[in-house]
């Protein structure tokens, strides 16, 4: 059996999207919320080959030697923090870094542009607008076709935030099979009643609850934000980090939702004018990591809340 694991956000379905699209294949899908990455350990030792796709390496590191060691074939894209890429002929690595690029741009690549429309809407879901932007240039897309990969592309990542599955409006496993009847996105939207117009319903209502969100710092360097412990809040915890980074493109943003155990769960967006440090201090703490320009802490202590934001203002 071959599995395909990829994250439950708008990067990890859609460019899984693009590949079984241009390569469809019988496979047993493995995912979660947004923030479950410890994906890999999921897969079998007696699978016959696996597809990897927005999952740090890094945090999988031991399940994918595990795998490689069965002499399994692994197929990798991401753009998250690798650590050491093993050395086996049965790994096909492609992990790129770079604040400006997702993996699927990386997937649109690897297929030459087949599915491109795709790439934009998860370009523009992973807050990748620049990116988003100069592929929707040489695509030739309208203004309205631009804005409207853009909501979807919003609305699926918004669909992969919370604290279980049963916080979301979709699993990413059942968002993944309905979205894979749609070759070209923009039929999705053309179409009424689609899950493109059920999830715009869904986050604007919870979008207008977090513009109440109480305030924690506002400086020159940063500005912080906290939502309560309900689900609405966990599911617009990563888009309305954007959202703030967006309106703010000289600052650094966090937003802090109070998980059941007093914690914090911490997303965190890099100045988008300096896409660079995320990762880096969310690896500082506890469950902590992410890559350059966005990053998060899955619980975060009350006693290391003002050593965070010692942490970015300092780095900001």
């Amino acid at each position: 059996m071959h599995f395909d694991v990829f994250n439950g956000d708008a990067d990890g379905i859609i460019a899984l999207l693009q590949l079984r699209l241009a390569e469809p294949r019988q496979s047993q899908l493995v995912t979660g919320v947004k923030r479950d990455i410890d994906l890999l350990k999921q897969v079998p030792l007696d699978a016959t080959s696996v597809t990897v796709l927005d999952v740090s390496m890094e945090k999988n590191h031991q399940a994918l030697a595990q795998l490689l060691a069965n002499n399994i074939d692994v197929f990798y894209v991401d753009h998250h923090r690798s650590g050491d890429i093993p050395q086996s002929p049965h790994l096909s690595a492609t992990i790129d870094t770079d604040a400006n690029t997702c993996t699927s741009l990386l997937i649109n690549q690897h297929l030459n542009g087949q599915f491109a429309h795709w790439a934009v809407a998860a370009a523009y879901g992973d807050n990748m607008i620049a990116s988003a932007e100069q592929l929707a240039q040489q695509l030739s897309l309208s203004e309205l076709e631009k804005s409207q990969l853009k909501n979807l592309g919003i609305y699926i990542n918004y669909n992969g935030y919370g604290r279980t599955v049963d916080d979301l409006h979709f699993s990413p496993t059942d968002l993944f099979n309905t979205l894979l009847a749609y070759p070209d996105p923009l039929a999705l939207i053309a179409e009424q009643g689609s899950v493109y117009f059920q999830l715009e319903q869904a986050y604007l209502a919870d979008m207008q609850q977090a513009e109440q969100a109480k305030v924690l710092v506002d400086n020159d360097q940063c500005k912080m934000v906290e939502l309560p412990d309900e689900k609405w809040a966990r599911r617009v915890s990563g888009v309305f980090g954007n959202e703030l980074a967006n309106r703010s493109p000289s600052k650094a943003h966090a937003v802090f939702t109070i998980n059941e155990d007093g914690s914090y769960t911490v997303s965190l967006r890099a100045p988008l004018i300096n896409k660079q440090g995320a990762g880096d201090i969310c690896a500082q703490f506890p469950t902590g990591g992410g890559r350059a320009g966005a990053a998060g802490i899955n619980q975060l202590p009350t006693e290391m809340i003002e050593s965070f934001i010692e942490s970015v203002s300092q780095y900001y």
